[in-house]
């Protein structure tokens, strides 16, 4: 479909380079990876094989172009690409046998021979490899030691640590691949429960449920997969038999609501700014730019090649929780206006290092309307610093497709951390405005549409990020409160503390 003869691989309003990055990008939407990678060996060695002079040539080259663009684009994603590998080696080989045709791109071949040793490629009769290290995710045993590495990418085959609560709140933990289906999942539970030797048929009356702080509940189908990177900020998967589905309730709240002060009351707002961006910016270089693109348009990936960019998302809405649950926790009226001041202060740092996911997180937070009905509470914080968070409420508007935001985010130069909702936002809003297929023809508008919008999260990455923070026990104690937050997320539960400071707050 996609590379067939006549097909304008360069014009005036798309350059070859641009053109061959747009497809890359987007190939997904319409041509599942295993797929476009036969139709390019099939259209460029076979078509080409019979051809002789410039055209066949041409179309060798295209193709060695073509590959290296998506190895250098694609990379360690491979490994998870049923299929890829074979056709990749395949096409190696052939533009190895060639070589004498690309004597003036000497350099090509030697970067795709490079490549092509470097990236993981999934081989489906070659022997599978060592076991891999046991990565964290967010919440999972909040281990000090885990929470202070630096974060790496997560693939779907990577395995992790998960508990499986049974109705009574007592629990299994499971060894599981990060892709597993629900499936999987049951199957280890039952295993771990010694239902192993029960008659054929016990797995399937067990049935895996996210149940909420608030209580709400979903059950999981069978199929499903990559579940882990999709339960809420303080969801957790039960498994029980149909019949308890009912009486599953939430696991009690994490969170003991005591008096006294928290650790966000001993710590400077320059530190805390510091290590959001700092730990945000991790969490971004680990979002590929093809997640992007999965998880609006899902592709043949599906969930499995999304899990950092979920991960990113989780982490926005437990900040923005993180802000609420502190200022609702706190019971002395001047203390609580203090922390109000503390977190605007946060904002403004956050905002000038750029860091706009940070920036919205707290706004929201102290617009959650558990907080924002505190009356008495808002009075009190001085004037200077109301103006100031009514320019941040006026910034973070979604008015006018979000003008003010897009206004400052324009002139900002990289390291950028974008609001990434919004960038979701605009994909979703390209997919459902225009048709990928027309008359049975790839849609190239909409391709280069989806891909500049890609494009710009790669400009905002484009140099590193450099914050100047000491080492230091505090230091470390500080870090290790940021990227551990431990949140409500039950917005009737916030509302009842709400109601407690302030009963009669409008």
């Amino acid at each position: 479909m996609m590379l067939r003869p006549g097909y304008p691989l360069s014009q005036e309003s798309f350059p070859f380079d641009v053109l061959l990055d747009d497809i890359v990008l987007t190939h997904s939407l319409f041509l599942p990876t295993e797929k476009f990678l036969q139709e390019l060996h099939q259209v460029s060695f076979v078509r080409a094989g019979g051809m002789e002079g410039p055209e066949g040539l041409g179309r060798k080259q295209a193709c060695l172009a073509m590959l290296l663009h998506f190895l250098d684009t694609y990379q360690g994603l491979l490994q998870e690409e049923e299929g890829a590998g074979h056709i990749i080696k395949d096409l190696y080989l052939l533009i190895m046998k060639d070589e004498s045709l690309y004597q003036g791109l000497r350099e090509d071949t030697l970067r795709l021979h490079q490549l092509v040793e470097t990236v993981e490629l999934k081989i489906p009769e070659e022997s599978q490899p060592p076991s891999k290290q046991v990565k964290p995710l967010f919440r999972h045993f909040r281990r000090i030691d885990s929470c202070l590495q630096t974060r790496v990418a997560f693939r779907g085959s990577d395995e992790i640590f998960c508990r499986v609560y049974m109705p009574d709140h007592s629990y299994v933990t499971i060894r599981s691949r990060l892709s597993a289906s629900v499936q999987d999942i049951l199957g280890s539970v039952t295993e771990k429960l010694q239902y192993s030797e029960e008659p054929a048929g016990r797995e399937d009356s067990l049935i895996l449920v996210a149940v909420a702080s608030s209580g709400e509940k979903v059950l999981l189908q069978p199929t499903e997969d990559c579940v882990f990177t999709t339960l809420g900020i303080n969801s957790h998967l039960f498994a029980c038999t149909r019949d308890s589905y009912e009486a599953l309730v939430p696991l009690p709240e994490e969170i003991q609501v005591s008096p006294g002060d928290t650790e966000i009351h001993r710590v400077e707002p320059e530190d805390v700014a510091n290590h959001l961006t700092a730990f945000h910016w991790e969490l971004f270089r680990c979002v590929h730019e093809l997640e992007f693109v999965d998880y609006v348009f899902h592709g043949e990936r599906g969930r499995r090649e999304t899990a950092n960019l979920e991960l990113l998302l989780q982490r926005c809405s437990e900040v923005t929780h993180w802000v609420a649950t502190e200022v609702l926790l706190c019971e002395a009226l001047g203390k609580r206006a203090q922390l109000l001041k503390k977190f605007i202060k946060i904002a403004a740092l956050c905002k000038q290092n750029q860091d706009l996911l940070s920036f919205y997180a707290v706004v929201m937070g102290l617009d959650n309307a558990a907080v924002s009905r505190l009356r008495l509470t808002w009075e009190k914080l001085p004037g200077k610093f109301k103006n100031l968070f009514r320019k941040f409420e006026n910034l973070t508007d979604p008015c006018r497709n979000h003008k003010s935001y897009r206004e400052v985010i324009s002139k900002m130069k990289p390291p950028v951390i974008p609001f990434v909702p919004l960038i979701l936002k605009d994909l979703t809003f390209l997919h459902e405005g225009s048709k990928t297929l027309v008359d049975g023809l790839v849609n190239i508008e909409k391709l280069h549409s989806v891909a500049e919008k890609v494009r710009t999260i790669r400009k905002y990455r484009s140099r590193p990020l450099c914050l100047d923070m000491e080492a230091s026990p505090h230091h470390l104690q500080t870090k290790a409160y940021v990227r551990q937050f431990q949140v409500i997320d039950n917005q009737n539960l916030l509302f009842e503390l709400s109601y407690k400071l302030e009963a009669n707050s409008q």
